[in-house]
């Protein structure tokens, strides 16, 4: 949409947001930052690698448990994941993957962390944990509810993580500080945040971001 508007092309770099932040730091060419946690971008702020005026929160979502579709398991909530019919359960890495550090924060604040420790499956990023659950390698997987969207029928939504056990999930995005497109880095995050911006993110299962 944006290179139709303005003929600038946008080359994106995909990645757990825990790594990019890290690749920033040392110094790679980056125009714009879209994190999927603000940890790592309140990292890059604290060392003022980002452009003054620039961070605001674009999109929400919501934590969700998946089963493969074909599941036999009758789960409907995260308090079930102790049953000893689940073995394994996918998740994003909390160090590095926001959407595992949510996780960790809901399981924690459900008080099953420590029952399901052993049993946890780390991934490198959010579509990993996905890809795990799609392919059967574990009986079930804590994701984003976005992610429920582009598995192609291949997983189960059972239930969403309840209120006040994680988050919020907010999406920052900002421009680098001394990036080699500053004039369009602005330009594609006010498309970005733009009405017509958060009605194409609506379509693909982001929440609007309320505070915007």
């Amino acid at each position: 949409l944006y290179t139709r508007r303005t003929g600038t092309k946008v080359n994106f770099s995909f990645g757990a947001s825990g790594n990019l932040e890290k690749q920033i730091e040392a110094g790679a060419p980056v125009d714009v930052f879209a994190s999927a946690g603000e940890k790592e971008m309140d990292e890059l702020q604290s060392q003022a690698l980002i452009e003054p005026g620039t961070r605001a929160e674009f999109a929400g979502n919501a934590l969700v448990l998946v089963v493969p579709t074909g599941s036999r398991l009758k789960l409907d909530s995260f308090a079930q994941l102790a049953g000893r019919q689940v073995k394994r359960i996918a998740m994003g890495n909390p160090k590095t993957v926001p959407a595992g550090f949510y996780a960790r924060q809901a399981l924690r604040n459900l008080h099953l962390w420590p029952k399901l420790e052993s049993r946890l499956i780390f991934s490198e990023d959010v579509r990993q944990a996905l890809d795990y659950v799609m392919r059967g390698e574990v009986d079930a997987g804590i994701v984003y509810a976005t992610d429920v969207e582009i598995a192609g029928g291949k997983v189960r939504q059972v239930a969403e993580a309840p209120d006040g056990t994680y988050g919020p999930i907010l999406y920052p995005i900002a421009a680098i500080k001394g990036c080699a497109h500053p004039k369009a880095a602005k330009q594609f995050i006010k498309l970005v945040l733009s009405s017509e911006g958060e009605s194409v993110l609506a379509r693909y299962g982001f929440q609007a971001v309320k505070t915007q």
